[in-house]
Formats: structure tokens, C-alpha cells, sequence
């Protein structure tokens, strides 16, 4: 199946501490490469795009756009192309899941709870939709149930993304206080993914939180050291860590490095209040 994987802006947490996810976007189309049966279901022919109907083809446009949209914020026009695409194909396994996203997102907490469970009554072991589900729970502070559903998409065999559910569940155990089970999990996370510079903000939290505060350093190090990786607030809590270990030197130049380059973020304002450890 070719699929167009889209990663959404990091969420946000409280003012000092932050641990950032996001959800997952997949979006089908079926071409010349043929589309992969789900995690569970009987195998068939690959299809080949002689085996698309129009339907498929116009639902997949609308796909395509719904996600675009979703991506930008347009979440009203995003769940107008989503309805139109299940109106093709009413049993399509990514409109389904990304209309419970566009939902969680505006809020609709209830419609985006019915919409995760009708896409795993369609496709039961899907892990896309469990790791989704499981952040919804997570969002709503619902910890044991979030944990189900990030284990079953763990278990199943043919998830080749492992890497992102496990640090969502290690975020959403840090944030349950389960400090010892946030580290282990993202430790895990680092082990399948140690490119990720989310896995490694993440990680590098969870340590600072848990007075860990050498390899803290190590792992937002990684993150700074990249242009393209580093933000407000990757350098803040690289701040913090520095504070911590009595660097008054590396403190200054974090500091310095923040009050220019974001001049207007919460860390900036954080840091000229005093507030490092809220």
C-alpha cells in the first residue's frame, strides 16, 4: 500500500514541562503497487491499478486533501472531505481513523471515541488506529485504558512503527506520574528510533524529571546540536538541565540563545519570571 505518513505539530504541555506526541495520519492510496490487506484479515490479490474503480480513485483525492487540510488547522473543510470520501467508501479504514482525529481535535472527544472504536470493529488488531486511540484515552487522562491500546499495537507483528507508540505511552505514563515505567518506555522508544529528536526531547524530560540529570544532558545535546531539530523548547530544558548540574556558564549561554532567537515563547517568558521548576 503506498501511504502518505503525515506528522502533526508537537502538543504542548504545561508551561515548564512539556512532553510532546503526536497523532498518527495514514492515508491510502491504492496504485500500481497494489494495497496491503489489514493486520488480521485474510490475504487477497494485490490489486493493481487496472482493479480501481472510480470510487476508489475519488475517494483517495479526497483523502489526500482531507489530510492536507488537517494538517493546516482546516479541520471544518478536512471532516467535509472525510464525510465525502466515506460516502465512496463507507468501510474505508483511513477516513474512518482520520475523522476520529479531526474530531479529537476540535474537541469532540465522544465523536472521536466512536470513530476509533468503528474503525477497529472494521480492522480489530489496526495498529495506526489502536496507537491513535490510546493518545486519545492518554489526552483524557484515562491511563489504564490508554495502556491497552498502546499494548496491542505493540503486540501486533506487522507494526514496523514501534518506536512512536512507545514514547506515547511513555508520555502519557510520565504524565500519570509513573516516572520509572515513562523511562523505561522511552528508553525503548530510543532503542528502535535513535534518530528521532521527539524521542529524544521526550527522553531527555523524563530523565531531567527523574534528577537524571547527566544523561538528560546527553540526549537534548543530540537534539541542540541540529539546527533543524532544536527549538524553544529543546533549549529550555537543556537550560534547566545545565542548572541543575551548576553550569553557570552553559546556563548563560542557553539563556542568552533563547531571549534571541525566541524572543516571544512561554520558555523565554518562563525564564524571565524564574520559573524553572513549576
Amino acid at each position: 500500500m503506498n501511504r502518505m505518513k503525515i506528522a502533526l505539530p508537537a502538543f504542548r504541555f504545561g508551561a515548564a514541562q512539556r512532553l510532546s506526541m503526536c497523532f498518527v495520519i495514514v492515508v491510502a492510496t491504492c496504485g500500481v503497487s497494489g494495497c496491503a490487506t489489514p493486520a488480521g484479515s485474510k490475504a487477497e490479490e494485490p490489486r493493481t491499478a487496472s482493479d480501481q474503480t472510480d470510487a476508489d480513485r475519488r475517494a483517495s483525492v479526497r483523502m489526500e486533501m482531507a489530510a492536507a487540510y488537517f494538517s493546516r488547522g482546516q479541520f471544518n473543510t478536512a471532516l467535509d472531505d472525510v464525510k465525502l470520501a466515506l460516502s465512496l467508501k463507507p468501510d474505508l479504514r483511513e477516513a474512518v481513523n482520520l475523522r476520529g482525529l479531526i474530531y479529537a481535535a476540535m474537541g469532540e472527544t465522544k465523536l472521536a471515541e466512536d470513530s476509533f472504536k468503528r474503525a477497529l470493529q472494521l480492522y480489530p488488531r489496526d495498529p495506526d488506529t489502536l496507537h491513535n486511540f490510546g493518545w486519545l484515552l492518554c489526552q483524557e487522562q484515562r491511563w489504564a485504558e490508554a495502556d491497552v491500546q498502546f499494548d496491542l499495537a505493540l503486540a501486533q507483528a506487522s507494526y514496523r512503527a514501534p518506536s512512536r507508540t512507545l514514547m506515547a505511552k511513555g508520555i502519557c505514563e510520565a504524565r500519570a506520574g509513573r516516572m520509572a515505567e515513562a523511562e523505561r518506555s522511552l528508553a525503548k522508544a530510543f532503542e528502535y528510533d535513535p534518530a528521532s529528536p521527539a524521542v529524544a526531547v521526550n527522553f531527555a524530560e523524563v530523565l531531567y524529571r527523574n534528577g537524571q540529570y547527566v544523561r538528560a544532558q546527553f540526549y537534548i545535546k543530540r537534539v541542540n546540536a541540529q539546527p533543524e531539530f532544536s527549538n524553544s523548547q529543546s533549549v529550555w530544558l537543556a537550560l534547566r538541565i545545565e542548572r541543575r548540574l551548576g553550569n553557570t556558564k552553559s546556563v548563560d549561554e542557553l539563556s542568552q540563545a533563547l531571549r534571541n532567537k525566541y524572543p516571544d515563547s512561554p520558555e523565554r517568558l518562563a525564564l524571565d519570571d524564574g520559573r524553572f521548576d513549576e
